[in-house]
């Protein structure tokens, strides 16, 4: 009786298998390999990828450092405000330096501007 069942087995085994099982096995492979490949080149370099993310956080880094120079001259500025609000010198400096006023027995003299001269 065991030689009975060994047979139907042994018969099976030395079948050669059908055409689409020697073809889709492989096939599979390829497509699963190729998949994996697409997945892994949009992860770094899709819409949302690594490179993109890359050149976004540099971006930021960048845009930090220009807001805290902004809130810096926006901290002078502030102070600038402060004092030509309350320092009557400093209206007077700033009156001068900006709009040339002069004080009453001041006079300004105006030079004009210098000749660049080319010596041959």
């Amino acid at each position: 009786m065991q030689d009975e069942r060994a047979q139907p087995e042994a018969a099976e085994a030395a079948e050669p298998r059908p055409w689409t099982e020697r073809v889709w096995r492989p096939a599979g492979t390829v497509l699963a390999v190729v998949l994996a490949l697409l997945l892994t080149w949009h992860v770094i370099n899709g819409e949302h990828g690594l490179s993109v993310w890359h050149q976004m956080r540099s971006e930021d880094r960048e845009l930090q450092k220009d807001i805290k120079g902004l809130e810096q001259e926006n901290g002078q500025l502030r102070l600038q405000i402060d004092r030509l609000q309350n320092d009557p010198e400093a209206i007077r400096h700033e009156a001068r330096e900006r709009l040339h006023y002069v004080g009453k027995d001041e006079v300004i003299y105006t030079l004009p501007a210098s000749e660049v001269t080319q010596s041959k």
